[in-house]
């Protein structure tokens, strides 16, 4: 992968394979209502629709060429519709999307279900302890981490100044516990909470992703974070239809990292840890001539400022 960077470092060209490791789509007669929903939750506009239609078109102007895709279970009956949607979304689309299934600690069996997850071929499990309402670190999903542990990596949506069911600290006492179990802490470890999060993170065995921070942070605090984990634990995630594909990578590729770095970050890491071959996408996609341009910090989007403690 080559990245070249033009001598007045206004504009890039690359050809270079990108994964997209965060992104939500639902069913399209839901997909409008769902969006919406969780741009309820958060205060913020959705800026998209989270259709795959919409996702491959948003992904594809960006030059994204595979996406790994899931939905959350807000209650426990609808874990397995979502997983078969899930499924029935990557076998339409097998050279694009890379599913992720759900699960949700209210349901009966929920190692079963992960059992059925893995012989659907899906990859991975997600969850979101907030939208969930637990504690991710409770006794009670430690049958889960135990099923999933050495066979499937988890994405966990972890930080919210608001609640403390997914606070950094829990996930840490979760490596504690299991400590062979892939983690990928979503949004730098802790969305809101990202200076705690790296007190609770910085040298522990877990993968993060860059999704839903770069409008918070700036350029200059996002860089700062990214050199502090080190790009080999971080993973390009949009947080589709949250944002804009194309500006989001345009974002990470103006933060002048190393070739080594973007070439991680974009795609090498995900492609080590979901054990892929070195060139899966279909085709690389040519990211040519984005113009950098500042992105001002979106805090006042919130009824309340960020906070760094608590919890």
């Amino acid at each position: 992968m080559k990245i070249f960077i033009s001598l007045n470092r206004k504009k890039y060209s690359a050809m270079i394979d990108i994964i997209d490791f965060h992104a939500h789509i639902y069913p399209d007669k839901i997909a409008e209502k769902a969006s919406h929903s969780v741009g309820e939750f958060y205060s913020i506009p959705m800026n998209k629709i989270g259709s795959v239609e919409t996702l491959l078109k948003s992904g594809g102007e960006a030059g994204v060429g595979m996406f790994v895709v899931q939905s959350v279970a807000t209650v426990s009956r609808q874990v397995q519709s979502i997983n078969d949607f899930i499924h029935a979304a990557c076998q339409e689309h097998p050279d694009r999307l890379i599913g992720f299934g759900t699960i949700h600690p209210g349901l009966e069996n929920p190692v079963d279900e992960i059992e059925r997850c893995v012989k659907l071929g899906l990859h991975g499990i997600k969850i979101h302890p907030d939208v969930q309402r637990f504690h991710m670190d409770d006794p009670s999903m430690y049958p889960i981490y135990e099923a999933i542990e050495g066979r499937l990596p988890i994405l966990i949506h972890c930080g919210d100044y608001r609640y403390d069911f997914s606070h950094p600290r829990r996930l840490a006492h979760i490596l504690d516990d299991f400590p062979k179990l892939e983690v990928i802490g979503a949004h730098f470890g802790g969305w809101s909470l990202w200076d705690l999060a790296m007190e609770y993170l910085l040298d522990r065995n877990c993968w993060l992703d860059t999704s839903s921070s770069f409008a918070f942070l700036g350029k200059v605090r996002s860089k700062e974070i990214i050199r502090a984990y080190g790009a080999d634990r971080l993973l390009f995630g949009d947080d589709f239809p949250m944002w804009d594909h194309k500006t989001e990578v345009e974002t990470l590729l103006s933060l002048d990292l190393t070739d080594d770095e973007y070439e991680k970050i974009f795609s090498g890491n995900a492609k080590r840890l979901l054990r892929m071959p070195p060139n899966p996408c279909p085709g690389r996609q040519a990211v040519e001539s984005y113009g950098l341009r500042s992105r001002q910090p979106m805090a006042r989007l919130f009824r309340r400022p960020f906070c760094s403690g608590g919890g």
